[in-house]
């Protein structure tokens, strides 16, 4: 009999492709929806990859309430806890901090008394990063963010204070249920459906046609496949209970991302992606007037890396390329619609 695994925020962009990929590997999932009318948009993104079937269930539950967390994890083998609030524009510690927090240790405190045999928390490598400001850093699962950076965002806080609550409360249990956290850095990759874009459309603004030029800044990307791929390594893997593992694969400044954009995708698309790399004093400029803009100023010109050497160690994990993965995102955002 197959066992199975809770996936929480199924109509999310990484939840998706942990659910295709557990269905694909023979387990059975269920996941949460806040919305019970969602359950048909989770299903149809999922049947894009795989058939769903009378495997995949629902479960009604909200990160902000304590309501149907006991019944969405009963009779699971694992919990994969992928929900959490995402960061758009200027919201505050207030709007992004407690349900990051409160719902993690809902979902930590019913999976316990459920006695699962692990927890999988993604996190971020917002939570293991150096300063912004400063000197080029390539960071690993040794280092936690300082709560205190005053460069620091309310998304980048939400994701320190929530990891570090979760580990909290599982240092006090001790019970058969063990914990680790997955940490991906920019992720990227192709979408399922049009109806959740997630992260992508940084790269769907490189050749939508209205980027003058690029920023001097760059990521460590991870490939959305490749992200689910390790938390079902970090589920199943015996030597990854109580770790954190860095899930990244290349570095690549937008400059790298323009050009790989330019290389790899059709006509008209591909001579859209800028060739012009702005002066950082633009880009300040322009911050001023759009939020969006202002996570990157600390870290104009600086190379803010991380380091997955674990993950591959451990895990068995092997990440594609970056310059796939930007491709394979900008591909599927215009069979999708999303670029036009």
């Amino acid at each position: 009999m197959a066992e199975t695994v809770l996936v929480t925020g199924g109509t999310g962009f990484v939840a998706g492709w942990v659910i295709v990929e557990l269905l694909r590997r023979g387990y059975d999932v269920r996941t949460t929806v806040r919305d019970p009318g969602k359950a048909d948009v989770v299903r149809a993104a999922a049947g894009t990859q795989v058939e769903p079937d009378e495997r995949l269930t629902f479960a009604v539950a909200d990160l902000t309430d304590d309501a149907g967390w006991d019944a969405a994890v009963a009779g699971c083998a694992y919990v994969l806890h992928v929900a959490s609030p995402l960061g758009r524009g200027e919201q505050t510690d207030e709007a992004l901090i407690p349900p990051a927090r409160d719902g993690a240790l809902r979902v930590l405190r019913a999976a316990v008394k459920a006695g699962v045999k692990r927890v999988v928390m993604t996190s971020s490598t917002a939570a293991c990063a150096g300063p912004l400001q400063g000197p080029d850093t390539n960071n690993d699962e040794t280092n936690w963010t300082d709560l205190d950076d005053p460069d620091g965002t309310a998304y980048r806080r939400s994701k320190i204070v929530a990891e570090k609550a979760a580990w909290d409360f599982m240092s006090g249990q001790d019970g058969a249920t063990e914990f680790v956290t997955v940490l991906p850095s920019a992720i990227f990759g192709p979408v399922l459906s049009a109806d959740n874009l997630g992260s992508v459309m940084v790269v769907g603004r490189l050749f939508g046609g209205t980027m003058p030029g690029v920023p001097k800044v760059g990521f460590s990307v991870v490939d959305v496949r490749d992200l689910a791929d390790a938390h079902i390594r970090a589920m199943i893997a015996p030597e990854a209970a109580g770790q954190r593992f860095i899930a990244c694969s290349d570095y690549l400044t937008m400059t790298q991302m323009a050009r790989a954009l330019r290389d790899g995708l059709p006509e008209p698309f591909a001579s859209r992606a800028p060739k012009r790399t702005l002066p950082n004093f633009v880009v300040r400029l322009a911050a001023k007037r759009d939020p969006a803009l202002r996570g990157i100023v600390p870290t104009l010109g600086r190379r803010h890396a991380f380091n997955s050497a674990k993950a591959q160690q451990v895990l068995g994990w092997r990440p594609r390329p970056a310059r796939e993965t930007v491709v394979d995102t900008g591909r599927r955002l215009i069979e999708v619609g999303a670029v036009s």
